[in-house]
C-alpha cells in the first residue's frame, strides 16, 4: 500500500478495488490498465478538452509505468479486513491452509522422535545397556546420535532442495521430499535394532528439512498479502496438532500397553496418504512460473489461485523477476535479511527447544516426575490455544512484537527452572517448574509461529528459496550441536544436570534475545516490493511498521 500518494491526486488516477489488478500476494507486478483507473476527487474527464484530457492519461501512464520499473505497484486489496480478505480469496486461502497441513508430519516426527524414547517397549526393544538395578536404558551416544543424525538431514535437505525447487518448481519438491517422507516411515515400520532405527531417523531429516524450506516459501508466494501471516503460521498450528497427536498416541499407549511401541508409527501413513491427496490439487506456485520466464503458465496458475474472484483479470504484463546466483544471499543489505530471516528460529535452538520439545517427555522423566506424558500432552493443548490466538492476532500486532515477547518469555522461564536446579525439590518446586515449563511453552511456539514468517518474507523475492533453506539449515547446525549435549545433561547416569539446565540455555540464549530486539522488523501486510524499499533505505527495524513508501 502506498502512502502520501496524495500528493498525485491532480494527475494521478485512483483504482477502483477488485478491478484489474494483481494481487498483492503474487510476487510479480503487474500494471493498471487504463480501463480500470477512475479520476480522484470525481474528476470527469469528459469535460475536458482533447489535449488536457490526453495530457492526464499520459501522466497517468508515466506514474503508473515508475511503480513498475520500482516494483512498488500495490494492488488495490490491502484495505480489506482480514476477514473480507479470506472471503475475497477463499480460495488462494484454502489452499494455502491445506498445504501447512503437511507440517503435522513434520511436528508427529518430532514429537515421536524426542518422546517415544521414554517408552516402556521401545526401550526394551533398543536398549543396549542396564543399569545396577537391572533396567534396561538408552545410552546417551545413542539418543544424540538420533536426534542428532535427524538435524544432520535436515541440513541436508534444506541446502539441496532449493536448487531443486528452483529450477524445477515447487510441486517437484514437494513431490520429492514426499517420497523420502515415505521411505523413512517404511524404514520406522521395519526397524528392530538402533542402526536402523539411525537410519529411518536421517531420512526422516531429510524429508522433513525439505518440507520446512519448501512449504513457508510456497504459502508467502501464494497468500493474499493481507493475511499472510496468518496464513504462514498456519504451518506452525499444523505442526503443534502434529506434535500433540504423538504424545496422545504415546500416553495412550504408555498407559493401555506400552509394549506394542509400533502403533504410533503405523499411524503415520495415514499422514502420508492425505499429504498426497493435498499435492495432487495443489497448484504451482505463481512466483515459479514467473521467475523461469512463463507468463502463460503463471496466469494459469493464478487463475486457480484466484477462482471467483470478481473482476480478476489475469491478462497483465508481467514483471520478470531478474535471476541471481544463490551466494548473493550473503552480500550487503541481502546479507543482513539473510541474518534475519534466520534468527528467530536459531533463537530456539539456544533458549531450550531441544530440552522442552525434542527431549520434554525425556527430560520430565530423568527429572523425576510422574506420568510425564500426561505433561507433554497438557503444554502441547497449551501450544494449540497459544497458536490459535496468534494467528489471530499476528497481523494486527505484528511479528516483531510477537517474536521479541514471546523469546524474552521462554528466555525467562529458563532462568526460573534454572533457579529451582539449586532449590531442595519439593511438591511445590515441581509445580513451579511445571507451570514455568508451560510459560514456555507459550512463548516457544509463539516466536516459532512468527519465526517462519521471517524466513518466508524477509529475504528479496529473486533470492527466497535460497535464503529459506541456508536460514532454515543454519538453525539445524545449532540443532546438530544442543542435540548432542542435551542427552548427556539430562540423563540421570550422565551428567544429571536436572533443572540446573535451565541456566546453561539461559546464558548461551541472552545474546540470541538481544539480538532479537535489534535485529527483527515488522513486515506484516508489506508487500514484497514494498519490503525491499524499506532495507533498501535502511530504515531501523523498530521503525518498519510506521514507515511510509515513497509513492
Amino acid at each position: 500500500m502506498f502512502h502520501g500518494r496524495d500528493t498525485e491526486a491532480a494527475n494521478t488516477p485512483h483504482r477502483s478495488r477488485g478491478c484489474h489488478e494483481t494481487l498483492a500476494f503474487t510476487p510479480v507486478i503487474l500494471p493498471v490498465t487504463l480501463s480500470s483507473t477512475k479520476p480522484k476527487h470525481g474528476v470527469d474527464n469528459s469535460k475536458l478538452d482533447g489535449d488536457v484530457a490526453e495530457y492526464h492519461v499520459e501522466e497517468a501512464l508515466k506514474t503508473s509505468q515508475v511503480k513498475v520499473e520500482a516494483g512498488q505497484l500495490s494492488s488495490g486489496y490491502e484495505s480489506l479486513s482480514l476477514w473480507q480478505t479470506v472471503k475475497v480469496f477463499k480460495v488462494a486461502s484454502a489452499y494455502c491452509f491445506a498445504a501447512a497441513f503437511s507440517a503435522a508430519t513434520d511436528g508427529y516426527q518430532i514429537g515421536i522422535n524426542g518422546s517415544i524414547i521414554a517408552n516402556k517397549g521401545f526401550v526394551h526393544q533398543f536398549a543396549t545397556a542396564t543399569n545396577a538395578d537391572g533396567d534396561e536404558y538408552l545410552t546417551a551416544p545413542i539418543l544424540a546420535g538420533w536426534s542428532s543424525i535427524m538435524s544432520v538431514g535436515q541440513i541436508i535437505g534444506m541446502l539441496t532442495i532449493p536448487f531443486l525447487s528452483d529450477k524445477y518448481g515447487r510441486k517437484t519438491a514437494m513431490w520429492t521430499y514426499w517420497t523420502i517422507l515415505v521411505s523413512s516411515v517404511l524404514c520406522e515400520t521395519l526397524a528392530r535394532t538402533w542402526p536402523v532405527w539411525l537410519v529411518a531417523k536421517l531420512l526422516a531429516g531429510v524429508g522433513v528439512g525439505c518440507l520446512q524450506s519448501t512449504l513457508p516459501v510456497y504459502i508467502s508466494e501464494c497468500a493474499p498479502t493481507r493475511i499472510r501471516g496468518g496464513l504462514l503460521m498456519c504451518y506452525s498450528l499444523w505442526w503443534t496438532i502434529g506434535s500433540f497427536f504423538a504424545y496422545i498416541a504415546l500416553q495412550l499407549l504408555n498407559r493401555k500397553n506400552p509394549n506394542i511401541w509400533l502403533t504410533p508409527i503405523y499411524t503415520q501413513w495415514a499422514q502420508i496418504g492425505i499429504m498426497c491427496i493435498i499435492y495432487v490439487f495443489l497448484p504451482e506456485s505463481p512466483a515459479w512460473c514467473v521467475s523461469r520466464g512463463n507468463a502463460d503458465g503463471a496466469k494459469k496458475q493464478l487463475m486457480k489461485l484466484n477462482r471467483g474472484v470478481v473482476d480478476y483479470d489475469e491478462e497483465h504484463q508481467y514483471q520478470i523477476i531478474k535471476k541471481e546466483h544463490w551466494y548473493a544471499i550473503f552480500r550487503g543489505t541481502d546479507g543482513l535479511r539473510t541474518v534475519i530471516s534466520l534468527w528467530p528460529n536459531l533463537t530456539q535452538q539456544f533458549i531450550g527447544l531441544t530440552l522442552f520439545a525434542t527431549f520434554g517427555t525425556y527430560f520430565f522423566q530423568q527429572a523425576g516426575l510422574a506420568d510425564p506424558f500426561t505433561i507433554k500432552c497438557i503444554t502441547s493443548s497449551i501450544n494449540i490455544t497459544t497458536l490459535l490466538v496468534v494467528v489471530l492476532v499476528a497481523d494486527k500486532i505484528g511479528r516483531r512484537r510477537i517474536s521479541c515477547f514471546a523469546t524474552t518469555l521462554s528466555w525467562t522461564a529458563c532462568v526460573v527452572i534454572g533457579i529451582l536446579g539449586l532449590i531442595p525439590r519439593t511438591i511445590v518446586t515441581s509445580n513451579i517448574f511445571v507451570l514455568f515449563v508451560c510459560l514456555w511453552n507459550v512463548g516457544m511456539i509463539s516466536n516459532g509461529a512468527a519465526g517462519w514468517g521471517f524466513i518466508a518474507e524477509i529475504s528479496s523475492l529473486r533470492l527466497r528459496p535460497y535464503t529459506a533453506g541456508f536460514g532454515a539449515a543454519c538453525t539445524c547446525v545449532a540443532g546438530v550441536i544442543m542435540n548432542v549435549l542435551t542427552p548427556y545433561m539430562v540423563n540421570a547416569n550422565k551428567w544429571n544436570w536436572g533443572f540446573k539446565t535451565g541456566w546453561f540455555y539461559a546464558g548461551v540464549g541472552l545474546p540470541f534475545l538481544i539480538g532479537t530486539w535489534l535485529l527483527l522488523p515488522d513486515t506484516s501486510g508489506r508487500t514484497a516490493a514494498e519490503v525491499d524499499e524499506l532495507f533498501e533505505r535502511k530504515i531501523k527495524p523498530w521503525r518498519f511498521s510506521k514507515t511510509q513508501i515513497t509513492a
